[in-house]
């Protein structure tokens, strides 16, 4: 139907109506309460406690009187039933209410009832006349509050006339069901007409809360059905390669060269991956564990795996520094195994590169490391097989369609060290297959961290001086390059000249943001060589390096970093040997939330339990940080609060694509009238459009 219409919807109304993203009738029906007003809770006077409670009374009015004068002038209205008796009170209209009642009518009031004294009082309550039973069931009902605008308010939409053409729209419009019945009834769901009849006109509390569960369900089905057939059509249409031999390189370097055992995380990560390369078929693996739980050694499985098979490798970190130090890494783990390791970062000799270039064109190269720019069209591989992603989360999801389709479709491991919920990795990498390495391999001691207030700023120096005399070296981490007011933060550069008068005797060293990346990188070069002992920095070393010798860090200004966050610098020491210690050491006034934050991480090192805590905290969208991740804007869904139905709506979607990926069976024509727009617009940005 048109909204044109609808009664007493003039071009002033449909103006202000349209500013708010309301121009069809879809959008009408969508536009959910933002709260109800029950007032089906009818009591009699008597019964009240006088404490606040919301609730509904009807009675004849006794007595009407206005008290006071001028702006203080308020009216009082006494109602008696056949228990007791009740005031309702207007502070602010009193003459115009005034004209509203005289002794005898029989009325219904509905707020929130106080007792002052022996009196019990309903401060400005909503009022009707009644007339008999069947008005005071008008009145007494479960009334919806939806959400207003100054647009809105001057167009005079008020929820009773937004409830009014909702009615029109729901008697006069067909509302086919998408969702097949089989899952309504199993699910026991509300059909879509009576799910929009119970939210816009809810009978009771009950019928309310399963319509909005009908509509969460919605909006995650389609989510996670077009996550599904993403699945399915990476799975379909990308045939990998065989890697069946798992010799020479694989079985010994697991077997002699591995310094350590493996954690059963490691082991079940391995045992995924060979199954995915043994397959046939691409694999689209993400690796996911916390901040030194051993990645890289998963990571050099799968690249044996390759190279036991004939097929290069490629190591592929965010940052030119990550890279150079995965080329350190691979190089020391598989010295043993003569083994052609190259380094491609910008900045090399002409010469050089060139040489990388040809080795890796012509296949003398078996194991590539570097940037972004590894895996880009001009440079030419001899035979990829498998492409290692470290970071996973600076590279977008249309990045990763791109290494999809990439050449003779090589194996893809991504890996990332930013610990996400369950909740989220079902949605944001619903297209790839996740392991999860939990724990910490052998040797790896537990970070130590605690909260020390500015007053105990001398022993924590005392502490750092006994630890880098020692041996050990030391972060000191800012929020803020530059001084800022409104902030009221120190900011690095203030806090290295302090460091280095209360440290005369040690190399202090700063970083930050702002400075040229050749700089940083002789700065972090000097740090890893132990050439510098403390290092005062800006987050700029979050993500990634590894300096075994770094045993302490001390973050200032600790509330005012998220908890991810603190999680991924705390993550930067205890990568060797030593005891490391974390303090934070917060400002003077914290507040509720960064206190939270605060205790959060000095009682846990558990990444994900840190990510659970901090999703809860900031929501999904601030979690993420970006728009790349493909988690859509819901409108009543919220994937931390409703998990449960997400595990529905992920499990019901994975068998209808098993089942029917292209939707073709009757039972599904309707469902894929709904999906298949909704979809298109899914696979174009994930690149597979």
């Amino acid at each position: 139907m048109s909204l044109s219409k609808l009664p007493g919807l003039s071009t002033k109304r449909l103006e202000a109506l349209s500013k708010e993203g309301l121009v069809s009738v879809s959008d009408f029906l969508n536009f959910f309460p933002r709260r109800y007003l029950d007032r089906s809770n009818v009591q009699p006077i008597a019964h009240l406690m006088g404490s606040g409670e919301e609730i509904t009374v009807s009675g004849k009015v006794t007595y009407i009187n206005e008290v006071g004068f001028g702006k203080k002038k308020r009216l009082e209205v006494t109602i008696k039933d056949e228990t007791g008796s009740l005031k309702g009170v207007w502070f602010r209209g009193a003459s115009y209410f005034k004209r509203i009642f005289k002794k005898g009518d029989v009325v219904a009031f509905f707020g929130a009832a106080k007792r002052y004294g022996k009196n019990i009082t309903i401060a400005h309550p909503e009022v009707d006349k009644i007339a008999g039973e069947e008005d005071l069931d008008s009145f007494s009902r479960i009334i919806p509050v939806y959400p207003g605008s100054k647009e809105i308010s001057k167009a005079r939409i008020t929820s009773n006339l937004f409830q009014s053409w909702i009615k029109v729209i729901l008697e006069q419009t067909e509302l086919p069901e998408f969702i097949p019945l089989s899952i309504l009834e199993e699910l026991k769901l509300p059909h879509r007409k009576d799910a929009y009849r119970m939210i816009h006109f809810p009978e009771t509390h009950g019928e309310r809360k399963k319509a909005l569960e009908r509509f969460k369900f919605e909006e995650l089905f389609l989510f996670e059905l077009s996550m599904e057939k993403i699945h399915h059509t990476v799975e379909e249409r990308k045939t990998g390669h065989l890697f069946s031999d798992m010799g020479t390189y694989t079985s010994r370097y697991f077997t002699e060269l591995l310094p350590f055992e493996l954690t059963e995380g490691q082991k079940s990560s391995l045992a995924d991956i060979k199954k995915d390369v043994r397959s046939g078929r691409q694999m689209n693996r993400l690796i996911q564990g916390d901040v030194g739980a051993g990645k890289t050694i998963v990571a050099i499985g799968a690249i044996l795996m390759a190279l036991d098979n004939g097929f290069q490798a490629a190591f592929v970190a965010p940052t030119e520094i990550l890279a150079e130090q995965h080329f350190r890494t691979l190089s020391e783990h598989l010295k043993e195994l003569d083994i052609n390791i190259r380094l491609l970062v910008g900045g090399q000799k002409t010469a050089l590169r060139r040489d990388v270039l040809t080795d890796i064109e012509g296949g003398s190269c078996q194991i590539v490391v570097g940037t972004h720019a590894v895996i880009q069209k001009e440079i030419k591989f001899h035979k990829l097989g498998l492409a290692v992603i470290d970071e996973q989360h600076r590279f977008g999801v249309k990045q990763r369609a791109e290494l999809l389709n990439k050449g003779e479709h090589p194996h893809i491991l991504v890996m990332s060290a930013t610990p996400i919920p369950r909740s989220l990795a079902m949605t944001v990498y619903a297209d790839l297959d996740i392991s999860i390495i939990k724990g910490l391999p052998t040797g790896r001691k537990p970070i130590r961290t605690a909260i020390r207030g500015q007053k105990k700023r001398d022993d924590v120096f005392s502490f750092v001086k006994l630890e880098v005399e020692d041996g050990g070296q030391v972060y000191v981490i800012y929020p803020l390059v530059e001084e800022s007011e409104a902030l009221d933060l120190k900011d690095a550069t203030a806090g290295f000249e302090k460091i280095q008068k209360r440290f005369p005797d040690f190399k202090v060293g700063l970083l930050h943001g702002r400075m040229k990346s050749e700089e940083k990188d002789h700065v972090m070069k000097a740090f890893i060589n132990n050439e510098i002992q403390i290092l005062v920095s800006t987050t700029v070393i979050e993500v990634g390096v590894d300096v075994p010798n770094a045993s302490v860090m001390i973050i200032e200004h600790a509330e005012r970093f998220g908890l991810s966050q603190l999680h991924q610098l705390r993550g930067r020491i205890g990568r060797g040997e030593r005891q490391s210690y974390c303090i934070l050491m917060p400002d003077v006034k914290v507040s509720q939330s960064g206190a939270f934050r605060l205790k959060t991480m000095e009682e846990t090192n558990d990444g994900f339990k840190i990510a659970e805590a901090d999703l809860k905290l900031r929501g999904p969208g601030d979690f993420l940080g970006t728009k790349q991740s493909g988690l859509p804007d819901f409108n009543v869904a919220d994937i931390v609060e409703d998990q449960f139905i997400l595990a529905q709506a992920k499990e019901k979607a994975k068998e209808i694509i098993e089942r029917d990926a292209d939707l073709v069976l009757s039972e599904h024509h309707p469902l894929k009238k709904v999906f298949e727009p909704y979809f298109k617009e899914k696979a174009s940005f994930y690149g597979m459009g």
